[in-house]
């Protein structure tokens, strides 16, 4: 089950951000219960929780960048929860969010320390972009900027 994120949520999916195991190297590690309050209870950003037997199993995060842009992050899944498809049905979420707040497109950063991941979201459509990552950590190396567009509820309607 997928459901939207709440306070309540923040220490769960705090410790499956820590639990996913990204490199000690990434910015990600840096993130506090604080910082992960400030990002996703900020005006248009939000985030999903992914709940398997009451546990708080996989997460995503997304936050506004311009008014066609949707940026997806802090995407997790603990460990023993990956390979069921988990990761792709929060990428989805967030997709349907864009289309349903009319951005054009949804984008993520992967982190130089995570790149094993690329290959995932390649296969759910994403597209490797030059364009620069708006909130790039300036302690990290730059990330890898993937983009999909999306189609929103205007354009829908319009076929």
């Amino acid at each position: 089950m997928i459901r939207p994120v709440t306070r309540e949520d923040l220490p769960a999916f705090h410790a499956v951000m820590m639990a996913a195991g990204m490199d000690s190297r990434s910015s990600w590690n840096r993130t506090t219960l604080e910082g992960l309050e400030a990002s996703l209870f900020a005006p248009d950003s939000g985030g999903f929780v992914a709940m398997k037997r009451g546990e708080v199993c996989g997460c995503v995060g997304f936050r506004p960048d311009g008014s066609d842009t949707l940026t997806l992050n802090k995407l997790a899944t603990l460990p023993h929860a990956r390979g069921q498809g988990i990761g792709a049905v929060l990428v989805r979420a967030v997709e349907e969010r864009a289309a349903q707040r009319e951005y054009g497109r949804v984008l993520l950063a992967v982190s130089q320390f995570n790149l094993e991941v690329v290959p995932f979201y390649e296969r759910l459509g994403y597209m490797q972009s030059d364009e620069l990552y708006t909130f790039a950590s300036p302690w990290s190396p730059g990330p890898v900027v993937l983009v999909k567009a999306v189609q929103t509820c205007v354009q829908k309607a319009m076929t």
